[in-house]
């Protein structure tokens, strides 16, 4: 499954909401500092979803806040 994420790192605190079937807002504490955020994207996800991190995969937009994550179950 393929969904589309709006990233808001740097946050007060990590929550996910999600906007539509396939579009999430994710919050992370984590700065935008070398892939942190992603890392913590990743790690909020699989536990959202109940997969193993390794079944999160960021397919485009490492560098931007709008990102597409591709999940595996």
């Amino acid at each position: 499954m393929r969904i589309s994420i709006k990233a808001k790192p740097a946050a007060k605190e990590d929550a996910i909401a999600m906007i539509d079937d396939f579009s999430y807002a994710v919050s992370v504490k984590e700065p935008p500092i070398q892939g942190r955020a992603n890392k913590a994207i990743v790690k909020i996800l699989s536990e959202y979803f109940s997969v193993p991190q390794s079944s999160v995969r960021i397919i485009s937009g490492f560098t931007s806040k709008n990102k597409v994550v591709e999940i595996l179950k």
